[in-house]
This record gives structure tokens, C-alpha cells and sequence, in this order.
């Protein structure tokens, strides 16, 4: 088969079309990025693909029949990518199907088919692995569910009512296969929304530094990483030191120190100083294990009422022994005190606390909302305080540059091509600005400079034809740096940068100039707090960096009535650590690398999308999508989480109650008690894996 896919249409009609390339055209993979990339043309409303025999089916706009024929016509292979996650989810959804339907199909065939002696051997053979788990139970000191159902399945078999033990077990295998799917299918889904999607890197040439895209690198290459940014691609430190953060993939929270001559992995996140990197490995499933591992560690991190309601579950056992004891002690009925024993509360809370936590992260998933541990959903239910960054959070993503001032001895382009020079390498809404804003007046920004130093909070140190530049806030350059300011100019920045965020520059130990950036609101903001405090947030709070005339003009727009002005990172960090203090449960919101340190001071922190990869690191949630709605659904889906929770709670309390009063009262047998006790249990499952609403 040749780069260009030849293929016979099936069936042509206005607006569907059916072609088929033939067997072993493309594999199951491809066939989904197939099927991905057709979609992505606005024309094509949907495309299935077949890798059985080549076969692609699609639906399209009439008008279109052309420009679809001539795309197909021009198809390569390399341009088919697969998409093996999602091939994935497909094959957890038909290997749970078919476990399920051969359990069933096991338990009907063995009642209707087998003679009796036949199914009695079976039903001990099956027993021999509950027993196991009970007697492991019971040598490790525990007296658990695992002892709970081998005991239930022992008083069947004593009693020879085989059917009902075996119905005990398929029960509970069935159950477990429950649980075991949607915690894979969580992660899959969790793993795609945190596959690292980096597009371009700064590859060291002997040039300088050249921006490329992350699929040209080869292995040998030299790649450049500097403070806030993710390690691309493994591989070992050529040049520099820096503190590398590894807790996504080694769970140790405190950053390694890397030289020259250690390896570095993909996914770990430069935390200070900056390196070059020689590249080891392109492999892209090394970075899907990291991710997998990191979303495996993040299960760890269970809600609390998960934590209670599992100790509450090994608590109830004990007393599902005792009551029937007491029952066997009163009634003298070996039939009542086993039918006390097969209902347990424990199994069903155990079970479906984690099952609705799980099913609530992959929901956010679903919404384009990560987050790393259901502890997090709990708090962000729970929190009635809610701190957000400026730049970037409550305003827009992609802020403009209005206006370039330029002091004595310098021009404006000449500040801006400096500015830009050095803010190219920060991953901050404001260096975004400031380096388009040069794209846009043809002010080629070459770097000249030997390094970049990024203080945090501050702002950026280098070296220029010998001199030292500064770029960043007025309290870094005049306060810290200082740099000194005539009358002349104090002057002027009075008068130009009223209610705009303000960047300085400075060259040579003088104030060169300074960069006006407006940084309007997002559009949803104001509708997204109002709807967060009829949700039940009392305290909104701002906290920036900015001056007191932006932070002003910016609350003002969006009715918050407590803010805080020139906040460096560690009074940020304060602040939150005070609200803590003080008795609130409180979310802090943030995108930069300043943030930082307030994110990990907060009950739960959220990281915008287009936030640093520090930032979205220390993060316990993150949006992925470019508004802050989010914040609105995760309040609704965590109050609906914990409320599910609840009502699970009542409604296992309530009819287990009601088995358990029928048995002692002789009104059920035992089987019937078993039957109906995994049946519900098995319901109460089902019901907490459906989709928020």
C-alpha cells in the first residue's frame, strides 16, 4: 500500500457517503483518528470508521461532495494518527460486557443445564476463593466483609442450599466487576484529559535558541527548559542546575536538585533556575505512564466522608455477627440468624462512596475539568471562601498592549523589542501580550542576551550588550532593583498608566520605559461570581500584584467588595494561610507562577487552562477549558456528589433495616435475604455510576 489510500465507494447519495479501502487498510486506532480528523471540518458531521475491511461511512453537507472527494482522494497514511485512548475505553467497555454477560451466562447455564452433583462440586470449587479471602482476613487481624461473605456462603453450603450460595457469589463477582470497570474507565478518561499536549519547544542550535514544534526533536538533540516550564521528553541535563519538581511521577513533594549529567523526565516541571536538556527517548508512552501513575497516586487522595464512610463499613461487621447470634440466641431458628447474617450494610457503603467519587471525577473529566482526588470535590463543596488571582483569572486570557511609554535615551520599539525579548520564555497571560504586540509591528526580537532569571513575582534579570535589563513590577525595578525615577518621570507614569497594568523596563541601572497593557474581564466573570454566591460562597476575594487603580476598576466591574492591591507571592500565601486560620474553608483560584505559592497554602486550588505548568502542578484541579464556568459546574457537581452520597447512605440504612426486621420475623427466608441484599447493593451501584446532571 502506497502513501495514498486508493478506495471504491460503496454507496454515494447527497450528503452520505460510503467508501471502503479494503482489509488491513488501517488499524483499529487509526481508524478513530481517522475518524477524528474528518470531523474536524465543520462541512463533515460524522465519520465511522471500520478496520474490519477499510470501510468509512460518512454524513456531510450536499454541497460539499467535492471538496470531501478531492480530501479523500489526497489521504495519506502518515496523516492517520491513532488514538489509542480511545480505542482504549472502547476495550474496557466491551471487555466489561463480555464479563458480565459470561457471569450471568455461567449462573443460568449451571442452574438449567448441570445435574445437581455437578453443580454442587462447582459451587464448592467457586466458594474456595471467598474462603481464601476470609481466612486472609482473619489472619491479618480484620473482621471485614471478605469474612462477612465467606461466613454467609459457608451457613448456604452448611445448610446444602447450594442455589443460594452460588447466586451469593455471581452476585458478588458481578459487583466487583462493577466497581473494577468504572474506576478504569474514570482513569482512561482522566489519562486523556492529562496527556501533556506540548506543541513546541526551544531546541539549542548553533544559532541560539529556535522555537520549534516538539516533532521535529530527535534523539541527541539539545532542547532548552527555563523556571515554570514542563520537561518535554526524557533525557539527561547537558548544561545548568535547577530544582526539578518530580511528584508527578515519584510522589515526593520536594524538588530534586538536577546538574549536568543527571536524567530528567517527561512530565516533571523546572521549579527554579534553567537547563539544557539532551534528548534520550521520544517515546510518547512514557509519558502516558506518568500520567497514569500520576492519576493512580491522585486516588489516594480520598474524600473524607469516603475515608468515614469506609471505617464505618469495617465498624458495622462486628455487629452483623452479633445480631445474628442474638437472633439464633432468642429464636432458636438457624434459618433467621443466617438470614441476619447475609444482609450487611458494610458491603453496599464500602462499595458505592468510592464508586460515586470516582464517577464525579470522570464526570469533571467530562467537562473538561480535571481534577486529581475526590478530596478536593469534597472540599470545593464544603468551602464558603473563594480567592482569585487577577491577571489572567478574573480577566482575559489574552490581554492587549495599549500603550508603550519610552523615558529618556530610549524609543518605544526599542522598549518593546527589549521587553519581548525577554518575555518570550514565560508562560504568563501579560509576556504573551507583550511578545504578540512586537509580532504585530515587525520588531524581530533576536536574543542577545546571555540568560534569562525569572524572580517570581517580580519579574526578569538578564544581560544585554553587556548591560544589565530588568522587566517586571513597579515594586521589583524602584523597590527592590533601585532604580532610580526623576520627577520628569514620575510624571509621566502618574499620568499614562491610570486603571491599566503597568510593566517596566530598565537598562543600564536607568528606567527605559515602561508597557501599558489593558487587561479587560472576562465576559462570564461577573455572571460566574454572582452564581457562586447564591451557591453558597460568602467571601469573594481578590488579591494582585497590580496597582490600586486596576484592581479598583476590576472589582468594580465585577461587584467584588474585597480585594487586595501590590500583594507580593508570600503575602498571597499569608493571606490564605490567615482565612485558614480563621475558620474558612477556602478555594483559591490562580494561573501564574507567582501563584504558586497561594495555590498550595488553599483547602483546594484551581489552575486555569492557559495558566503555567507550575501552576497547574501544585493545582488540585485544573480547567480545561478557556472560561471560568467551570468553577460553577464543579460547585454544582460537588454538592450533587456529596448529596448522592447522602441519599445512598439513607437508602441502605432504610432497606437493609427492612430485610433485616423480615428475617428476624421469619418473613423471608435466607436465600430471599441474600438475593434481595446483593440486588440492592448491586442497584445502589448501578444508580451511582449515572451522569450528573
Amino acid at each position: 500500500m502506497g502513501d495514498v489510500l486508493r478506495y471504491k465507494t460503496i454507496y454515494d447519495k447527497p450528503g452520505r457517503l460510503r467508501i471502503r479501502w479494503g482489509q488491513h487498510a488501517f488499524s483499529k486506532a487509526q481508524g478513530r483518528g481517522l475518524e477524528k480528523m474528518l470531523v474536524t471540518h465543520p462541512w463533515i458531521h460524522s465519520a465511522q470508521a471500520s478496520h474490519v475491511n477499510g470501510g468509512l461511512l460518512i454524513h456531510y453537507e450536499k454541497p460539499e461532495r467535492d471538496k470531501l472527494l478531492e480530501f479523500l482522494g489526497g489521504l495519506k497514511v502518515k496523516e492517520i494518527n491513532p488514538l489509542n485512548e480511545d480505542n482504549a475505553i472502547d476495550e474496557l467497555d466491551e471487555n466489561f460486557i463480555r464479563s458480565f454477560s459470561i457471569a450471568l451466562g455461567k449462573l443460568l447455564f449451571t442452574r438449567i443445564f448441570l445435574p445437581p452433583p455437578i453443580r454442587v462440586v462447582l459451587t464448592l470449587k467457586n466458594a474456595l476463593y471467598f474462603w481464601k479471602r476470609g481466612f486472609t482476613a482473619l489472619g491479618q487481624g480484620k473482621l471485614n466483609v471478605d469474612v462477612l461473605d465467606a461466613t454467609a456462603i459457608t451457613a448456604s453450603i452448611c445448610k446444602r442450599d447450594f442455589a443460594t450460595a452460588a447466586s451469593i457469589m455471581a452476585l458478588l463477582r458481578i459487583t466487583d466487576l462493577l466497581e473494577e470497570y468504572t474506576r478504569k474507565k474514570a482513569n482512561a478518561t482522566l489519562s486523556q484529559s492529562l496527556i501533556l499536549n506540548i506543541d513546541n519547544v526551544w531546541a539549542v542550535t548553533a544559532d541560539g535558541d529556535v522555537l520549534m514544534p516538539l516533532s521535529r526533536i530527535a534523539i541527541g538533540d539539545i532542547i532548552r527548559v527555563r523556571m515554570g516550564g514542563i520537561i518535554p521528553l526524557d533525557g539527561e541535563v547537558e548544561e545548568g542546575t535547577a530544582l526539578v519538581n518530580e511528584s508527578s511521577m515519584t510522589g515526593e513533594p520536594l524538588a530534586a536538585l538536577r546538574k549536568p549529567g543527571h536524567s530528567v523526565y517527561a512530565g516533571t516541571i523546572v521549579e527554579e533556575g534553567s537547563m539544557t536538556i539532551k534528548v534520550k527517548t521520544l517515546a510518547d508512552n512514557t509519558r502516558i505512564q506518568n500520567i497514569v501513575s500520576m492519576i493512580n497516586q491522585s486516588e489516594a487522595l480520598k474524600a473524607g466522608i469516603q475515608s468515614k464512610a469506609e471505617k464505618l463499613a469495617d465498624t458495622i461487621v462486628p455487629f452483623s455477627f452479633i445480631a445474628s447470634a442474638l437472633t439464633f440466641l432468642f429464636t432458636g431458628s438457624i434459618a433467621k440468624a443466617t438470614s441476619v447474617l447475609m444482609v450487611d450494610y458494610s458491603c453496599a457503603i464500602k462499595l458505592t462512596t468510592p464508586i460515586c467519587i470516582i464517577s464525579a471525577m470522570r464526570e469533571a473529566a467530562n467537562r473538561k475539568i480535571l481534577v486529581k482526588g475526590g478530596k478536593h470535590l469534597e472540599a470545593f463543596a464544603l468551602a464558603d471562601t473563594i480567592v482569585f488571582d487577577k491577571t489572567g483569572t478574573l480577566t482575559v486570557a489574552s490581554p492587549e498592549v495599549e500603550k508603550v511609554v519610552a523615558f529618556d535615551g530610549f524609543n518605544p520599539d526599542e522598549v518593546l523589542k527589549i521587553s519581548a525579548c525577554l518575555e518570550e520564555h514565560f508562560p504568563h497571560s501579560v509576556a504573551k501580550a507583550i511578545v504578540r504586540q512586537a509580532e504585530k509591528e515587525n520588531l524581530h526580537h533576536a536574543e542577545e542576551h546571555a540568560d534569562v532569571e525569572y524572580i517570581v513575582a517580580h519579574g526578569i534579570s538578564s544581560i544585554l550588550n553587556g548591560e544589565k535589563v530588568l522587566i517586571g513590577s513597579e515594586h521589583f525595578i524602584f523597590d527592590d532593583e533601585g532604580i532610580p525615577l526623576s520627577d520628569t518621570e514620575k510624571a509621566i507614569i502618574e499620568k499614562e498608566s491610570d486603571g491599566y497594568s503597568v510593566i517596566y523596563l530598565a537598562a543600564g541601572g536607568k528606567a527605559a520605559g515602561m508597557i501599558c497593557v489593558n487587561d479587560p474581564v472576562r465576559t462570564e466573570a461577573k455572571a460566574v461570581l454572582d452564581t457562586l454566591r447564591k451557591l453558597g460562597m460568602k467571601r469573594i476575594i481578590m488579591l494582585t500584584g497590580d496597582g490600586e487603580a486596576a484592581a479598583r476598576r476590576v472589582c468594580e466591574t465585577l461587584g467584588i467588595d474585597e480585594y487586595h492591591s501590590q500583594v507580593l507571592p508570600e503575602s498571597k500565601a499569608e493571606i490564605l494561610r490567615s482565612l485558614r486560620g480563621s475558620g474558612h474553608t477556602v478555594v483559591m483560584v490562580g494561573d501564574g507562577i507567582n501563584d504558586s505559592p497561594a495555590l498550595s497554602c488553599a483547602d483546594v486550588s484551581v489552575a486555569m487552562k492557559d495558566g503555567a505548568d507550575i501552576a497547574k502542578e501544585v493545582a488540585d484541579i485544573t480547567l480545561l477549558s478557556e472560561t471560568l464556568d467551570g468553577l460553577v459546574e464543579l460547585r454544582i457537581l460537588s454538592n450533587q456528589l456529596l448529596n448522592r452520597i447522602r441519599v445512598n447512605y439513607r437508602a441502605i440504612l432504610g432497606f437493609n433495616t427492612l430485610l433485616l426486621l423480615l428475617g428476624i420475623g421469619g418473613a423471608i427466608t435466607p436465600p430471599a435475604s441474600a438475593v434481595l441484599h446483593n440486588l440492592s447493593t448491586l442497584a445502589l451501584s448501578g444508580l451511582s455510576v449515572r451522569r450528573y446532571e
